[in-house]
């Protein structure tokens, strides 16, 4: 099994959703200034492109829920773009507060903190070939993991970007390791090496259980570790800690600190 640096921690690896929740927007300065603040090494963030190949973080395919413009940003340069402004969500737009922030971008936030690991998400084909060359810019393959709903996107990064990139699996893997989790252990012979090093995965789709027991051991047996999603309650992080899970992404990077300081399993850099 080959050594991947993202994955190179002590223990369960916390990761800040977006920078995580507060008063100021997600995926903006203030959140993941926050996150590091804390002490944080790893940050979780989204990316899409402008029409002129610039990588931005932003979750959404439109402007419209956490900035003050509407519209997709795949329709915009980068210049328009500098234009807008994120806003919290449900608040109103006031020049001069921590909303008023413009969408940072993710070479910026590369090159802000070199020791910090970015888990990206992928959000759309147009954005693969961008986020590959700001990687590659960036010469930061070994502490970023790559992750998108989409296998095709993970393969073609993969193939791009090489085996000393960490990827998440995408929702094919996904599914077919929790088939396989539902078989007899003597039956769970599949192998996810090279489709993925990690599955970051919720609790539980449409109501289906998809983190649990029985899926931790499979992918545990097949050596992939598993990171779930979006977890904010003390009690789940209990119980997904003690299932054996290997990473949280929380959208309150303080409660998680405090519960991992809890069990004696911080290891973030303060």
């Amino acid at each position: 099994m080959r050594h991947l640096e993202f994955l190179d921690h002590p223990g369960p690896i916390p990761f800040a959703h977006r920078g995580g929740r507060g008063s100021w927007p997600e995926n903006s300065w203030p959140a993941f200034e926050n996150a590091v603040g804390l002490g944080y090494r790893y940050l979780e963030t989204d990316v899409r492109a402008t029409s002129d190949g610039v990588v931005l973080l932003l979750h959404d395919e439109t402007l419209d829920r956490v900035t003050d413009s509407t519209g997709p940003i795949s329709s915009l340069t980068c210049r328009e773009a500098a234009g807008i402004r994120l806003r919290s969500p449900g608040n109103a737009h006031e020049p001069g507060t921590e909303a008023d922030q413009e969408i940072p971008r993710l070479d910026q936030l590369l090159d802000r903190w070199p020791d910090i690991r970015l888990n990206i998400d992928i959000k759309e084909p147009g954005a693969v070939a961008p986020t590959v060359d700001v990687i590659r810019r960036a010469n930061a393959v070994s502490r970023v993991c790559v992750t998108s709903f989409r296998d095709a996107t993970i393969r073609q990064v993969r193939s791009l970007l090489g085996e000393n990139l960490c990827v998440g699996g995408g929702t094919r893997t996904v599914g077919s390791l929790r088939l396989q989790s539902l078989l007899p252990a003597a039956a769970q012979r599949g192998r996810l090496r090279g489709r993925a090093d990690v599955v970051q995965v919720p609790t539980a789709f449409r109501g289906v259980p998809v983190c649990d027991a029985r899926f931790v051991r499979c992918a545990t047996r097949l050596g992939v570790p598993v990171h779930a999603w979006t977890i904010n309650d003390t009690d789940e992080m209990e119980r997904l800690l003690d299932l054996g899970v290997q990473g949280l992404i929380t959208d309150y990077p303080e409660i998680l600190k405090a519960h991992l300081v809890s069990r004696g399993q911080w290891w973030g850099s303060n």
